[in-house]
């Protein structure tokens, strides 16, 4: 009997993980605020707020208030929450982030839920909104440098490991995606199957500053997310309308905005886009890859061989017009 007990006891340990396999389902319809043709004379609300499920919050910024209209992540769990990302926005008086997360959180034991301000990476577009966190109780803002990445979250073998976030009753797995810069990050959300991508992989340009890494780390989130359940991917902006045409940069009106998620098909698609890219520019479908560092370098080369080329010239004329003055069989005989 103790024998029969026992094997039932394992059966159900063994089953237990499979019956949490499948993710909560949310809803991702909604439609972004577009920004505004006249953000003087007709403004959007400067934060926009969509409830997933009852213990997930996407929000995103107004393109009025920052072109580059970031996605910020709001997960909760059963002791603290977590904010991935804290968008473009200092000023709490132009979008009130952390007035607005804080009001989403619930109360335990009598006070609101801790909270932890975390980020996919450290360009001042996702973490500007820091300094409304500043000071405020039960509060904690990591930074986003790769020393505080690696301490806050425990890697031991960046970026080849993968450290966990436990909200209580809701893990998040933290991935190590450099690339777009080196200590970016994407999350994996074990009670919702969503992954957070960040600037790594979003639907517009890629913009790569380490092609070595960015392509080991495609490698790397398709091999952890294996046979995970995925239910959406979501990035850190959204940067193409519906025909997959680039957003104009720094507009602050996309009236076509295609919609955020992207999904498995999309990221198994990466490994061979970023196999086909030059290290500089390239297109593969809808998607534009850059690297900013490499552009500028080949910019400021291009303005010194100009320069160069004005001041050779310069020098030339110069000699030339002396030696005119100087000879005056060479006055005579050369065009001025």
């Amino acid at each position: 009997m103790k024998t029969v007990l026992a094997a039932l006891l394992s059966l159900f340990c063994l089953m237990a993980p499979l019956a949490n396999a499948e993710p909560s389902t949310g809803s991702i319809d909604v439609h972004w605020d577009p920004g505004s043709a006249d953000c003087q004379g007709h403004p959007p609300r400067p934060l926009q707020v969509h409830r997933y499920d009852e213990r997930t919050y996407i929000l995103r910024e107004s393109l009025c208030q920052t072109y580059e209209g970031p996605f910020i992540y709001l997960l909760i769990g059963s002791s603290k929450a977590l904010l991935i990302d804290s968008g473009d926005v200092a000023d709490a008086s132009k979008a009130p982030l952390a007035a607005t997360v804080i009001a989403l959180l619930p109360q335990v034991n009598g006070a609101r839920m801790p909270l932890e301000v975390v980020h996919t990476h450290s360009h001042l577009d996702h973490r500007a909104g820091d300094v409304q966190f500043a000071g405020l109780p039960q509060v904690t803002v990591v930074g986003a440098d790769l020393p505080h990445v690696i301490q806050t979250f425990g890697f031991r073998h960046w970026p080849d490991d993968v450290a966990q976030v436990d909200l209580g009753d809701r893990v998040v797995d933290v991935i190590p995606t450099p690339g777009h810069t080196p200590s970016h990050v994407s999350y994996y959300d074990r009670s919702t199957g969503l992954v957070f991508s960040g600037d790594f992989f979003l639907p517009g340009r890629l913009i790569i500053d380490d092609v070595d890494a960015d392509r080991a780390s495609a490698r790397r989130l398709l091999d952890f997310l294996g046979n995970r359940p995925v239910s959406y991917i979501l990035g850190g902006h959204i940067e193409l309308d519906r025909h997959g045409q680039p957003e104009p940069m720094g507009s602050n009106f996309h009236p076509d905005e295609r919609p955020l998620p992207l999904d498995m098909a999309d990221l198994r698609k990466l490994p061979a886009m970023l196999a086909g890219f030059n290290g500089i520019y390239g297109q593969s479908g809808e998607y534009v890859m850059y690297s900013q560092a490499r552009m500028l370098q080949l910019m400021a080369a291009a303005a010194l061989l100009l320069l160069a080329i004005i001041t050779l010239t310069l020098v030339w004329w110069l000699r030339h017009r002396r030696r005119r003055r100087a000879d005056p069989a060479l006055a005579t005989s050369l065009p001025t």
